[in-house]
């Protein structure tokens, strides 16, 4: 769970500065505090100066009156005639969301928007997007977006018949299309630094929702995905696992290649869900797991060494993800939707 917001105010970096004259580790500052790391690690740097001691030798030191001063000056120059105004504890709140948080310009908006902390204020994703480019934030660039502006669409050609064994996703019902009809998932890996992780991410997002799903699996096998599964429908029970999973559609990568095992319940003698295959080379036809995969590189960027991930890590990447406020349901979370529809099935 994402820790709630709070600003950091010009008491919280007086006790910065006695937590940091202490000698306490920069973790230990931010718990304390209330507040990501990674603030502690800037609001130092911001209030850095060169202390003569009195054997006049000098030290780097922080200094609370000087953080604030910066702070309040910097803002002043930078936001005095836009929407934003003088208020920094917004200019805080959205460079915390998107650098800390990972959140894009346009989640910020939206918990903006349904009131997740009160500023009596709400700015649009392309007024956020065009004060990063103006610059009037202190520690937040460009550089620092989950997801460029502009990004040219792929255009896709025309798909192949799949040769592989297995029910095309030709034969599946159409009306899953729509995603009216909750419990159709889409299964996908995410794996990572090649010829060093031997770790890799399950990853199964349900249509309607979005809601997601991520295991870790010990080997990018047949075997580990069919592992997992199985390790979800003990958790489930078979009844509660056979009502959410109507369906999954896979690609046709060879960790997917058990249809059987996919198929066939661990706890029942009977089959536990349809899988489905796409077409060879139409990720598109997953187009909700290539989504939701962006999300979890925000976590895990492409040639990250996966092998030091634990069962825990992931489990914080799939509440991040559940958690996530989403324009397309009006800024409500997946989690919020995929709890309306279990209590359907009580």
């Amino acid at each position: 769970m994402r820790k709630k917001y709070k600003q950091l105010t010009k008491a919280k970096r007086l006790q910065l500065e006695a937590l940091n004259q202490a000698g306490l580790s920069k973790r230990k500052i931010a718990d304390q505090l209330g507040v990501h790391i990674s603030t502690i690690y800037r609001e130092l740097k911001r209030g850095e100066y060169e202390h003569l001691n009195t054997d006049y030798t000098t030290t780097i030191s922080y200094s609370s009156d000087l953080s604030q001063k910066k702070h309040d000056e910097n803002m002043k120059a930078k936001g005095g005639e836009l929407k934003i105004g003088k208020n920094i504890a917004l200019a805080d709140y959205i460079e915390h969301k998107i650098i800390d948080d990972k959140f894009s310009p346009g989640a910020v908006s939206g918990t903006l928007k349904n009131g997740e902390v009160d500023f009596n204020i709400t700015l649009s994703k392309q007024t956020i997007y065009s004060y990063i480019e103006k610059g009037i934030f202190r520690n937040l660039t460009n550089k620092d977006l989950p997801v460029k502006r502009n990004k040219k669409h792929t255009n896709y050609n025309k798909v192949q018949k799949r040769k592989n064994a297995g029910t095309s996703i030709e034969d599946r019902p159409a009306e899953i299309d729509t995603r009216e009809d909750f419990g159709n998932w889409e299964m996908d890996t995410v794996v990572g630094k090649q010829g060093v992780s031997k770790q890799s991410l399950l990853v199964l997002t349900e249509r309607k929702t979005r809601s997601e799903i991520v295991r870790l699996l010990p080997q990018h096998t047949a075997q580990a995905v069919v592992s997992a599964l199985d390790g979800i429908e003990l958790d489930m029970g078979f009844k509660m696992f056979h009502r959410i999973f109507k369906t999954i559609t896979v690609d046709n990568g060879t960790e997917f290649s058990d249809a059987e095992g996919i198929a066939r319940s661990i706890t029942k003698n009977k089959p536990r869900v349809d899988v489905y295959y796409c077409h060879p080379y139409s990720s598109y036809e997953r187009g909700t797991n290539e989504v939701t995969n962006k999300l979890i590189r925000r976590h895990v960027p492409k040639g990250t060494d996966m092998d030091y991930l634990t069962p825990e890590h992931v489990q914080k990447i799939e509440d991040w993800i559940n958690a996530y406020p989403r324009e397309m349901f009006g800024w409500r979370s997946s989690a919020d939707l995929y709890k309306e529809e279990i209590r359907k099935l009580a």
